[in-house]
């Protein structure tokens, strides 16, 4: 008997049963910023992710995409990881993708970005994905996405 993986609600209409892309670049994953914690962080949530960074092939012996069209398969929610101006013409590739959502990290949302999705039936989503982790204490303390996270749903990690 197939076990069902059990499915968790992030926020809003996202939950970890949706396939993500996360729009990178060599410089965000080598140095493990934003989009390599984004990244493993919805690993960790037991979720499907695709990695676009063009300017890498192989990232931790896992293959990335050039593009969202290279992504075989459905691509329900792309989380942009990148400033507004490396992420010029990303609405229309997510359009043509048949992408769902985008949800917006705490710096590259702008109100351009925001109706243009719209306007291309693509929900909007605002917050960073790090404020949804269960921050073990009490280093929890010391981590800010712990304080701005309060009050927001957690995810449990798939390896607890």
């Amino acid at each position: 008997m197939e076990k069902r993986k059990k499915v968790y609600k992030i926020i809003d209409q996202i939950d970890t049963s949706m396939n993500f892309a996360v729009l990178a670049n060599a410089d965000r994953l080598k140095k493990h910023r934003h989009a390599w914690k984004v990244w493993r962080t919805l690993q960790d949530f037991g979720c499907k992710v695709y990695v676009v960074a063009p300017d890498l092939d192989k990232f931790e012996g896992r293959k990335l995409y050039s593009d969202l069209q290279s992504i075989p398969g459905q691509v329900d929610v792309v989380v942009p990881c990148l400033r507004p101006e490396f992420l010029e013409g990303f609405i229309e590739a997510a359009a043509a993708k048949q992408c769902k959502y985008i949800w917006f990290q705490e710096k590259n949302w702008t109100p351009e970005f925001a109706a243009q999705a719209e306007e291309k039936g693509i929900g909007v989503v605002r917050g960073c994905v790090l404020k949804h982790i269960i921050f073990k204490k009490p280093l929890a303390f010391f981590n800010p996405c712990y304080w701005h996270g309060r009050g927001f749903l957690k995810v449990p990690n798939k390896y607890r």
